[in-house]
């Protein structure tokens, strides 16, 4: 068992993510997960992930905790996430991401590891 607390987050850079800051809650590296990783996602107005490709082939769960987030498929069409909400993705399916409010968003990401079965 391994317990995790905010003070021991450290922030880390998203490949393509913009006006937010991603911290790594559970892992490899954090507590030996080795199917799946969880981090939480904080995005200030505006904020967002460039549109990733339908070449990506791991599973992704994004549940907001604080706020919403906007995700396009696709084919252009939005999906508003509120508090208390979830969308996920099967293997290889796109999506861009972006904060279209006023206020900051909070998200958990839980992203299995290529390799888990």
């Amino acid at each position: 068992m391994v317990k995790r607390t905010v003070a021991e987050l450290k922030p880390y850079e998203a490949a393509g993510h913009f006006n937010m800051v991603a911290m790594r809650i559970h892992g490899k590296e954090e507590t030996g997960a080795e199917k799946f990783w969880m981090g939480v996602s904080t995005f200030l107005p505006g904020g967002g992930a460039e549109w990733a490709y339908e070449d990506n082939p791991l599973e992704k769960v994004y549940y907001v905790l604080e706020g919403e987030m906007t995700v396009t498929d696709k084919d252009g069409k939005k999906y508003v996430i509120h508090k208390d909400e979830s969308i996920s993705f099967p293997p290889n399916e796109g999506r861009g991401l972006m904060n279209e409010s006023n206020l900051p968003a909070r998200m958990l990401v839980i992203i299995n590891y290529p390799e888990a079965k």
